[in-house]
C-alpha cells in the first residue's frame, strides 16, 4: 500500500514529495556518471528529513483529518489479517440482512508477539472500500441498523463464551438513508450502548481512522479506548459542522480546530485512554510498523483487563463514561420581584 501513496497526494505533502523526487533523480545520476555527488546527496537527504519532520510533527487538526481519510490507510480487515489467525467471519443480524459495512467474527489474537498471549477474541469493526465497486458494496463504511444489530449479536456471543471483544472504529457516520431510519437506526445504536455497558467481558476499542458521531460510538463503548495518532473522533465531521454554523463547507478547517477532534485533544479530556503512534507520514506509509504498534497496544490493554473480576470491570466501565464531560454551576438566580 505504501508504494501507491503518491497517487493520493495530500496538498501539504507536495513540497516534500517534490524534494524526494529531486533526491531520487540525484541518486540515479550519481550511479550513471563518474562524478561523486555524495556530498550533495547527503545535504539533500538532510533537507528532506528536516522538511518531513517539520510537516508531520506540526500537523493541523484538519491535516490529521485528511490523513485519517487517506484511501491507502489500513482498514479493519487489514488489521485482522495482520494481527490474528484463523479469522472466521460471522454474518447477519438474524432479523433483516447482513450489513457489509461492519465485519466481525472470532479470531486468534497473536498476543505472544505483543507481550500478552495468544487468545481467541471477538473482533469487529467498520470496513470501507478500496475502489468504487467495493466502496459501494461496503457503503463507504456507513452501517445500517442491521450492522449494529449484527455487532450486538456477535458481542453477546463473545460474552456467552467469555471471549474479550476488540472493536475497530473507522466510519464517516451511520448511514443516513430513509430505509435505515425506518428500520430504527437511532434505536440500534442506543441498544448497542446499553448492551456494551453491561457485557461481562473486557472490551478494547481502537479508533483507526474516522470516528464520526453515533456511527462510531455504536460499537465504541469499552474499557480501554485507544486512538491512532492521525485519526479523529467527534460528534460531527468538520464539513458538516461548517455547513451548520456557516452555511458552507468553506470553514471546515475552522470547524476542525473548534471541535478538537484529534487524539492529543481527546486524551487531555479523558475521552480516550491512549494515543497509538504512527510512522512519520501516517499509517499508510508503513502499514507493517503500524500493525505492530497497534498489536502491542491491544495486547497491553487486554493484559491490564484480564485479571479484573466482572463486577469491578463493569463498575469501572460505567464510572469511566459517567465521568465524561464538564460543566459549571452558578449561584441560583434570585426570584423575580412580584409586579
Amino acid at each position: 500500500m505504501a508504494d501507491d501513496s503518491n497517487q493520493h497526494l495530500l496538498d501539504f505533502e507536495k513540497p516534500l514529495v517534490e524534494l524526494e523526487e529531486k533526491l531520487a533523480e540525484m541518486r540515479e545520476l550519481n550511479e550513471e556518471t563518474q562524478d561523486d555527488l555524495s556530498n550533495e546527496i547527503n545535504a539533500l537527504e538532510e533537507r528532506v528529513e528536516k522538511l518531513r519532520t517539520s510537516i508531520y510533527r506540526n500537523l493541523t487538526r484538519w491535516q490529521r483529518v485528511q490523513i485519517a481519510r487517506h484511501p491507502q490507510r489500513p482498514y479493519t480487515l487489514d488489521y485482522i489479517e495482520a494481527l490474528t489467525d484463523d479469522f472466521v467471519e460471522l454474518h447477519g443480524d438474524r432479523r433483516f440482512s447482513d450489513d457489509r459495512s461492519i465485519v466481525g467474527g472470532l479470531a486468534e489474537f497473536n498476543g505472544e508477539r505483543y507481550g500478552y498471549r495468544d487468545r481467541t477474541v471477538m473482533v469487529l469493526g467498520h470496513q470501507k472500500g478500496r475502489d468504487t465497486k467495493e466502496r459501494k458494496y461496503r457503503r463507504f463504511g456507513m452501517p445500517n441498523p442491521e450492522g449494529y444489530r449484527k455487532a450486538e449479536r456477535l458481542m453477546k456471543m463473545a460474552a456467552k463464551f467469555n471471549k474479550p471483544i476488540v472493536t475497530l472504529l473507522d466510519t464517516p457516520g451511520a448511514y443516513p438513508g430513509m430505509g435505515a431510519e425506518e428500520r430504527g437506526q437511532a434505536e440500534a445504536i442506543a441498544r448497542n450502548l446499553f448492551e456494551m455497558a453491561r457485557l461481562p467481558v473486557p472490551i478494547v476499542v481502537v479508533v483507526i481512522g474516522e470516528g464520526a458521531s453515533g456511527g462510531a460510538i455504536g460499537i465504541g463503548l469499552g474499557d480501554r479506548i485507544l486512538m491512532l495518532e492521525n485519526s479523529w473522533y467527534s460528534v460531527i465531521a468538520p464539513e458538516s459542522c461548517s455547513q451548520i454554523l456557516w452555511r458552507s463547507w468553506d470553514h471546515k478547517e475552522d470547524a476542525a480546530r473548534a471541535l478538537k477532534l484529534t487524539a492529543p485533544d481527546l486524551v487531555e479530556v479523558d475521552v480516550i485512554d491512549e494515543i497509538v503512534s504512527e510512522p512519520v507520514g501516517g499509517a499508510h506509509r508503513d502499514p507493517d510498523t503500524t500493525y505492530a504498534t497497534v498489536g502491542q497496544a491491544i495486547g497491553n490493554a487486554l493484559q491490564s483487563l484480564e485479571d479484573i473480576d466482572t463486577s469491578t470491570l463493569l463498575d469501572r466501565r460505567l464510572e469511566k463514561f459517567d465521568a465524561l464531560g464538564a460543566y459549571e454551576t452558578g449561584e441560583p438566580m434570585a426570584p423575580a420581584a412580584h409586579r
